[in-house]
Parts: structure tokens; C-alpha cells; sequence
């Protein structure tokens, strides 16, 4: 095991993690606590389990369909065209290196005398061999996971734009232990409690464990989250009696609450009322400690240690497959083309790494200090010289843009193709419901 390896085992994930219900699954499988994603499926190692579900994009439709995989080892060479404005038939980069969708994306086989249970169903591939799926869809592996607990392959936020981004792997999860009438919404903040509108849950300081201080003028405002008399609590979930014959639900002991207005879904606007606070079940680890916060007329950024806004790199080939092009194992050519016109030395200028210090070191394994060969965008291979040690983000490096100049600017968002949708560059959201935001 890698020293990198053995440092990201020893993480100690949040203190405050989200409950799931035990369900019946393939022997061997288990379930792994994540950082971000919360729990999910594993494979007999650990690696988180994906499926890629079928999506309609501009031009076509990729992904799996339900009960069968897309995904085979034939490699793919030319675009499909399904995201404009790449024709198809463009030969895709790198060719030499590329890996099949397969390759890239391992199926999760099943044993010839394997039996369906529960959820977890078995298809045939195109080869004739069993796949384990769950929900009906495909499940695979990642290579970019090292060990148990890792969602590198995986994002926090929808590409967005409808059909302007790529189709996206799904960690594939176990329901979560909320009762109905709830939801949950993995964000950049952590896992986001809704109801089952997808409108955001709030809780309130002035109440008490289990006793709501709200009062019927009160309850217009932020009505109650109510529970049937017959509901019962369970773990983190109870439920109490706000007024005779009337029950309320309350997460670990707070009583839980709407707010009437809410414009939009996930929204965050409660949480500017003194005393209010958004739920999460479990919250996204801290960025390291030179980062900072920083307000935007766009909503909150993540900022470096002068208050420059945050950017990743977002990026899917136009290929069938789908392919993820925004690692740094990944071809490069796109990035470049984006951010330099192909010229890696303008692409250093114009949207800098973020490079981390000597000594520093995540503190979780959700970031991390990866080293970089400037000129290529790659990982650099031991022993290459000027190399850049810069911070990174599920294994990809972070950006500033050079034309923001001071604090609060973000004139790099949706810089790409289809406003950065599909290639490109957008800010590190910490908030951003502000203006019906969702880049």
C-alpha cells in the first residue's frame, strides 16, 4: 500500500454520519461511509459501485438502459455527436492510450451460479457474462478509487443545463433511514435534508431537544415538519407532541421546519434568518486551511488565502461512451484548447494552479497535494523536474482565473462549451441558489 494509500485509510470520517436502511445484498458486497457521498455500495475491497444511467443529451441518448450495459470493451475512436458542436466522426485524442469504456469503467461481474437478491438483480452482457446490477442498472467500479470509501469517479453537482453536460456515473447507495416524506441531496455542503417537494428542512436555536419554541404566529412563517400520530422514531428520528393531538418530527432531537419562503428547491434562503440553519444528515468535510470564504454577488465562493475565487475543471468527451476528461490521467487537449487555445504556457497564465506550500497536507481524503508536470497537465512521474505541487480536489487540481482581480470576482464561471457545461471552468460553489444559480 502506498503511503497515500495508508494516509487516506487512517481518515476519520464525520463524527456525524448518515443513517441507511440494511437491505439484502450479494455476498461479499457491503457498505462503505464516504466523505461526500455518504454511504454506498461496495464491491469485497471496498470500491464504491457505480452505474451509469441513460441520459438524452443534444443530439442522442447514452447511458445504460435499464437491465443492460452499453458499456463494452471496445474502444472508441470517433465522436458521436451527441453534445454539439463536435460533429461526429472527429477522431478523438490520444487514441494510442485510450481505454474502452470497460477498461475504464470495470464491471461488476457475478459468479455463473449467482442468485438475485433483493434489489440486486443480474443481466447478460454482450459477451455472455453476468453483471451484478442493483435498481436495474449496470453497476461498475472505478480505477480512480484507491481505497475503501473513495468516490473519486464521482461529482457533487450535476453538470447542469440540461442536455449541455455529459452523462455522469452515480455512486449506487442504499436508501438512506429517513421517513417518508423526506428526501436527501448531495450538495458541496454535505448531504442536504429535504422533503419530499425538495424543499429545504430547517431547524431553529430557540427550540429546545424535542420541544418546538415555534408558536402558531411563528408556524406561518416556518411551518411545521408534521408526523402521523402512529409514526414511530427510530435512531436518529423522533417525533414529539407540539400541541395536543398535533406531532412534529425532530432529527436528532430538532424539531424540523419549511419555510414558506422558499421560492425555489434546496434552497438555502432560511438560513439568512437569524437562528435558522439548513439540515444536513452529514456534512462535507473542510477545505484545508488556506482556503477561505468568500461572498460574490453570485453567492459564496471557495477562495484562496487572498480571496481569489476557486474554479474546477469540468469535462466529458463527446465519444459514446462518455468518458471523463477533466482527471489529470485524462487526455489534456481538451483542458488546453479551453483555457489556452492549446498553448500550455497561456494556459498557466490564464487560469493558475493553486499551489499548496511545502509541508501542507490535506486533512481529509476528499482533498489532496498532487503533483503536477506543468507543460502537460499530467501527473508527473517520479524524478521530472519543475513540477508543481498544487492542491486538488477529488484528485483534480483547483484554479484561479488571472482576470479576477480582486476579492468577489468570479469572471471565470462558465468559461467552455455550452456556458462550461461540457468543457470548462466554474466557481467552487459553497452557496449557490442566489439568482437561480446553477452553473
Amino acid at each position: 500500500m502506498t503511503a497515500m494509500a495508508a494516509d487516506a485509510q487512517r481518515t476519520v470520517l464525520p463524527a456525524e454520519r448518515e443513517a441507511y436502511l440494511h437491505v439484502p445484498m450479494p455476498a461479499g458486497f457491503r457498505v462503505e461511509y464516504t466523505e461526500l457521498e455518504g454511504p454506498v455500495f461496495a464491491d469485497r475491497k471496498g470500491m464504491t459501485l457505480y452505474y451509469w444511467p441513460h441520459d438524452t443529451l443534444r443530439n442522442g441518448v447514452t447511458g445504460d438502459s435499464k437491465n443492460q450495459s452499453d458499456c463494452g470493451f471496445e474502444k472508441t475512436t470517433l465522436t458521436a455527436g451527441l453534445m454539439s458542436p463536435y460533429p461526429p466522426g472527429l477522431e478523438l485524442p490520444d487514441l494510442a492510450a485510450r481505454k474502452s469504456c470497460a477498461e475504464e469503467w470495470p464491471p461488476v461481474y457475478a459468479a455463473d451460479d449467482a442468485k438475485p437478491i433483493g434489489d440486486f438483480t443480474l443481466i447478460t452482457r454482450k459477451d455472455g457474462k453476468k453483471q451484478w446490477a442493483y435498481d436495474e442498472h449496470a453497476l461498475y467500479t472505478s480505477p480512480l478509487d484507491k481505497v475503501p470509501g473513495d468516490v473519486m469517479a464521482a461529482t457533487s453537482r450535476e453538470s447542469g443545463g440540461g442536455n449541455d453536460g455529459p452523462a455522469t456515473r452515480r455512486p449506487a447507495q442504499p436508501p438512506s433511514a429517513i421517513p417518508p416524506g423526506f428526501a436527501v441531496l448531495t450538495t458541496t455542503g454535505g448531504r442536504q435534508l429535504l422533503n419530499d417537494k425538495n424543499y429545504s428542512i430547517y431547524v431553529s436555536d430557540r427550540d429546545g431537544a424535542n420541544t418546538s419554541n415555534c408558536d402558531e404566529l411563528c408556524a406561518r412563517m416556518w411551518p411545521p415538519m408534521l408526523a402521523p400520530v402512529a409514526a414511530k422514531g427510530q435512531g436518529d428520528w423522533s417525533t414529539f407532541e407540539r400541541s395536543p393531538g398535533v406531532y412534529q418530527w425532530a432529527f436528532r432531537k430538532r424539531p424540523l421546519y419549511t419555510y414558506s419562503l422558499d421560492y425555489d428547491i434546496r434552497s438555502l434562503k432560511g438560513s439568512d434568518e437569524a437562528g435558522w440553519h439548513n439540515v444536513y444528515l452529514q456534512l462535507s468535510p473542510a477545505p484545508p486551511k488556506p482556503f477561505t470564504r468568500q461572498e460574490t454577488l453570485a453567492g459564496i465562493v471557495l477562495a484562496d488565502e487572498n480571496g481569489k475565487t476557486i474554479y474546477t475543471y469540468n469535462c466529458g468527451d463527446d465519444s459514446a461512451d462518455q468518458l471523463a476528461c477533466d482527471h489529470p490521467g485524462a487526455p489534456q487537449q481538451y483542458r488546453l484548447a479551453i483555457c489556452g487555445g492549446g498553448n500550455a504556457a497561456r494556459c498557466l497564465a490564464t487560469w493558475p494552479y493553486v499551489i499548496a506550500r511545502d509541508g501542507a497536507k490535506a486533512e481529509n481524503r476528499s482533498w489532496s497535494v498532487v503533483t503536477i508536470d506543468p507543460m502537460t497537465g499530467r501527473l508527473a512521474p517520479a524524478g521530472t523536474q519543475n513540477t508543481l505541487k498544487v492542491w486538488a480536489y477529488r484528485d483534480r487540481p483547483v484554479y484561479t482565473y488571472a482576470r479576477d482581480l480582486q476579492p468577489g470576482d468570479t469572471l471565470g464561471v462558465a468559461r467552455g462549451e455550452h456556458r462550461g457545461r461540457r468543457n470548462g471552468f466554474t466557481a467552487f460553489w459553497l452557496r449557490d441558489d442566489f439568482f437561480g444559480n446553477t452553473y
